[in-house]
């Protein structure tokens, strides 16, 4: 039976990936590329758009390679131990702004941008795939999921709590308060990678196929649990993408700036870390949960459906300042049906895991958990570029002058606060019906 401190271990590697580096590149990264940065609206879709195409390729070759891995450290262990550095690095560069034209941006914004997906993908892609290898307890598998998730929504919660007063105590311009923050989160989420590697056992060996085959690829495709999950997983992250890449919009634009209550700096960081410190509760309820309602297909279905009503509620709120709590409250509703499913998504891969090396013969764990990691990036870079794509169709416009530094226009300002509020509201509400229909035609009965 594993640890407390081994489970507390695995928990640090989502806190680095999801809970920081992640965190960060979907909350702020649209709003820092278009009002910090000076990317236009087009280049920060197409940037976005682009990366995903490079994760298509990259991601299940990683997890290919990840499965075929021999080393004193295990089979996934090695690359969070010495991928820990490079994630912190290029995370930390990512960040900085430096002082270059409009084609100088563009090109050092996209080289970083792709560097930061291939580096997240070599530690990411395996640091799931563990979950395959320590344990074939199907109740400890929910535990560490469970115990993966309150890592990410816990370290979540501190990095968007911290950030705006992390910001005033740094001081400066807006570009120099994100290059230290970069390079302080970066640090950090190095040194919880580093201690997730050293800290977990890899203790099941993978039945490994003797050479490389494009077989496991053609196999995926046959696997119908695997392609009804990975769907889940797009719109799970579609939902969750749409609702924090418009969050900084959403503050700055329809609620006309940071509000201030009782001394409170709401700004969008802290708006959608009520979200997260729920998230955290209810990902460490989802395994009681689970058991209760007797399915974690029935489980999810229920977690979606909290997600669509709430949705769907927050559409009719007002939009205006006076209305926060109201608004923190429908968040605080949303997010208990988010960290009730999110442990489940991660548990569910290793179900499909275990259902095709049944079915093959052969280990495919890294192939299937990268698919995991997959949609996690296609679904939130897709929506971010989705909503710099639409916030520019009406009538936002972004882009650095002649002298360097960063303009935006708005041209139509009622059209603009219409579409950052559907973007938060009935555009996942979509998404969280969808789920329910895929979750229903999801295979696997345990």
């Amino acid at each position: 039976m594993a640890s407390l401190k081994e489970k507390i271990g695995y928990a640090l590697g989502d806190a680095a990936a999801g809970g920081i580096t992640w965190k960060i590149m979907s909350i702020a990264f649209p709003l820092f590329f278009t009002n910090v940065f000076g990317l236009t609206v087009a280049d920060t879709a197409t940037l976005m758009l682009i990366a995903r195409m490079f994760d298509v390729v990259t991601d299940p070759l990683m997890g290919s390679l990840a499965d075929r891995t021999q080393s004193r450290w295990g089979t996934y262990r090695p690359w969070l131990i010495f991928g820990a550095v490079p994630l912190g690095l290029v995370f930390a560069l990512l960040l900085y702004t430096p002082d270059f034209g409009i084609v100088g941006k563009r090109i050092y914004a996209y080289t970083l941008y792709l560097l930061m997906m291939a580096v997240y993908t070599a530690v990411n892609v395996p640091y799931g795939s563990l979950l395959g290898v320590m344990t074939d307890d199907d109740n400890e598998k929910n535990q560490f999921s469970s115990f993966r998730m309150v890592g990410a929504y816990a370290m979540g919660f501190i990095t968007l709590l911290s950030f705006p007063y992390l910001q005033r105590m740094v001081g400066g311009s807006d570009a120099h308060q994100y290059a230290v923050l970069g390079a302080g989160f970066g640090v950090l989420a190095a040194a919880m990678t580093l201690a997730c590697g050293f800290l977990t056992k890899e203790r099941l060996k993978p039945i490994r196929a003797e050479k490389f085959s494009f077989r496991p690829f053609v196999d995926l495709f046959k696997n119908k649990p695997w392609i009804y999950l990975t769907l889940i997983g797009i719109c799970t992250n579609f939902f969750n993408g749409f609702r924090y890449a418009v969050a900084g919009y959403l503050l700055e634009y329809c609620l006309h700036g940071d509000v201030t209550v009782s001394g409170l700096i709401i700004n969008y960081t802290v708006f959608m870390t009520f979200g997260e410190v729920t998230c955290m509760i209810f990902g460490g309820v989802s395994p009681k949960f689970t058991e209760w309602v007797g399915s974690k297909r029935k489980a999810f279905s229920w977690a979606a459906i909290i997600c669509l009503v709430s949705s769907v509620m927050f559409f009719f709120i007002p939009m205006d300042p006076s209305y926060i709590w109201v608004m923190v409250a429908i968040v605080i509703i949303t997010s208990v049906g988010i960290g009730l499913y999110s442990p489940l998504l991660w548990s569910m891969y290793a179900d499909v895991a275990d259902y095709a090396t049944e079915k093959n013969g052969t280990s495919s764990t890294g192939l299937i958990f990268s698919s995991g990691t997959m949609s996690q990036k296609f679904g939130s870079a897709i929506s971010g570029a989705l909503v710099a794509l639409l916030l520019g169709m009406a009538g936002f416009i972004s882009g650095t002058d002649a002298d360097g530094q960063t303009v935006v226009t708005i041209t139509n300002e009622e059209s603009v606060k219409q579409m950052i509020w559907a973007l938060f509201s009935l555009f996942p509400a979509i998404i969280a019906l969808l789920i329910i229909f895929l979750i229903h035609k999801y295979p696997i009965q345990k």
